[in-house]
């Protein structure tokens, strides 16, 4: 029932728990001018970057936020695909989702024809990827290729990242709660001792090898602004980036919350410029349009993806 849900969605899956999807900034690239925040920030082409997940029925949280269907029926993986088999299958599902856009007068075929070729894989669409058991023969095979890599945590799994070889391009690392009691509330997790693994995971963080992000996703009314505790979370994991961004209600957290929830991307930036001074990180960058602001540890600024 669920396979048939996220068919209706848009969804190509792959393998036995393999996903793919089509990004909004992906379409939006392909048809004007317009791309996702990681294009400003870290030079990632939207056009060329696939959406993708490893494991798309599986999770250990439920977050209230997830705009995904995350009513998950496993929290372990019991099969899964071959990495060399994913990663073809993904690519070829891409361009299966993208060739439509072929046809269409307004998109420039030279872009397209790009497209087809895509550079860069965001391992992040649905479910936790680090449940996958192969992750990081996955990462190798996608690097081989000459791709760029996102992955996605929600941080709950330390040891799979500590054991995670080679490393993404870029490791990011959700961090959506402030403390334990709306940890618990807000991400409902479905794992025992899931808050303790998460700040295992943001004490591992400053000895990997890769640019590293946390990401705050803020829900008004639920885990913001609670500064001070995030502070004492970031300055654990030192990361290289933070990206605080607002919840956007779409999808099925609809079901869960509200238009209220949606933070203004002022209530963003003043977070943010809170966080920051508190930390000795600096603002390098902001899209309106997404609600998101990039605080670097560096002042120099951003160091593009390659």
């Amino acid at each position: 029932m669920q396979r048939e849900l996220l068919l209706r969605q848009g969804y190509k899956l792959v393998g036995k728990a393999g996903g793919v999807k089509l990004c909004h900034w992906t379409k939006e690239s392909l048809r004007g001018d317009r791309y996702c925040y990681k294009q400003k920030f870290y030079g990632i082409e939207s056009h060329r970057c696939i959406q993708m997940t490893p494991s798309v029925f599986h999770c250990n949280l439920n977050c209230l936020f997830c705009w995904r269907y995350n009513n998950y029926p496993y929290v372990e993986m019991k099969e899964w695909d071959d990495p060399s088999y994913l990663l073809e299958k993904s690519i070829e599902a891409q361009r299966a989702l993208i060739s439509g856009f072929g046809g269409n007068p307004k998109v420039n075929k030279e872009k397209f024809e790009e497209a087809m070729e895509p550079k860069h894989i965001a391992i992040s669409l649905a479910g936790e990827p680090t449940l996958y058991p192969e992750l990081g023969e996955f990462i190798e095979e996608a690097h081989r290729k000459g791709f760029t890599t996102f992955l996605v945590t929600n941080g709950t799994n330390p040891k799979a990242l500590e054991e995670l070889d080679p490393l993404p391009t870029q490791l990011y690392v959700s961090v959506t709660a402030p403390n334990e009691r709306v940890f618990e509330a807000l991400n409902l997790p479905r794992v025992p001792r899931a808050w303790e693994s998460l700040i295992e995971t943001l004490r591992l963080l400053p000895s990997l090898g890769t640019r590293r992000v946390i990401r705050h996703t803020l829900v008004k009314g639920w885990n913001m602004p609670f500064v001070e505790d995030y502070v004492k979370l970031d300055s654990i994991a030192e990361p290289d980036f933070i990206e605080p961004k607002a919840y956007m209600n779409l999808g099925y957290s609809r079901y869960r919350l509200n238009p209220g929830n949606m933070p203004k991307h002022w209530e963003i930036l003043k977070f943010s410029e809170e966080l920051s001074k508190e930390l000795g990180y600096h603002i390098v960058s902001e899209s309106k349009e997404s609600r998101v602001v990039l605080i670097s540890k560096r002042k120099s600024g951003i160091k593009i993806a390659q």
